[in-house]
């Protein structure tokens, strides 16, 4: 409403809008994904060190920043952006491994286009990858390492790195950004239009007495 009143009066651009608004969202979401991620991180023992803290807490950021930028583009309709999410949940690969999804719809298109699919992938790839675990199901003195449970058991794609999981998410943000510009831009547009041709055909209707 704010926004609607001062671009009526001319005071800044829709570009300007959506730059100040993902700015403003920066500093806030980083800290509700910090503070909650240094409690979960820590309490359930995942890996100590710096380098594999700093790579959760930033794809938690990323996520967290993916969320707001694709509940931007229905901000008249939360419930419909809400049920997209929903199903991106669904799809994601941890409810259902990606083998088992259904091809049709579930993994083709919506697996890949799921941002829980790469996010997940990120936070396997960060905590399984260097590590060896026992086997007891091989022998008494068998083991086993993080990237074959990433491939076997979370039928993770391992042929690329951890970061590239991030790069994606964040073009995903700027995809659904730019979505959002677009879709505020039009509405300036197609508004004027419909209220147009509304107030024409009132005018133009015949009028009966009784």
């Amino acid at each position: 409403q704010i926004f609607r009143r001062e671009r009526l009066n001319g005071h800044y651009e829709v570009g300007a809008f959506v730059v100040g608004n993902t700015l403003s969202s920066i500093p806030y979401l980083f800290l509700i994904s910090l503070i909650p991620g240094v409690i979960a991180y820590f309490l359930v023992g995942l890996q100590k060190s710096i380098e594999h803290f700093t790579y959760f807490a930033l794809l938690l950021f990323v996520t967290m920043l993916l969320v707001e930028s694709l509940m931007m583009m229905f901000l008249m309709g939360v419930i419909t952006g809400a049920g997209i999410q929903g199903v991106m949940v669904l799809n994601g690969g941890f409810f259902r491994l990606p083998n088992d999804l259904p091809n049709l719809f579930w993994k083709y298109p919506m697996y890949y286009i799921s941002f829980h699919k790469y996010a997940n992938q990120g936070f396997y790839k960060n905590e399984f990858e260097g590590l060896t675990f026992p086997n007891p199901q091989q022998g008494a003195n068998s083991s086993i390492s993080g990237e074959e449970i990433l491939r076997s058991v979370w039928q993770v794609d391992t042929g690329y790195s951890k970061w590239i999981d991030i790069a994606i998410l964040f073009g995903m943000v700027v995809f659904y950004r730019l979505m959002f510009l677009g879709i505020v831009k039009l509405g300036e547009k197609v508004k004027p239009m419909l209220k147009k041709r509304v107030g024409s055909s009132k005018k133009t209707s015949p009028v009966v007495e009784i």
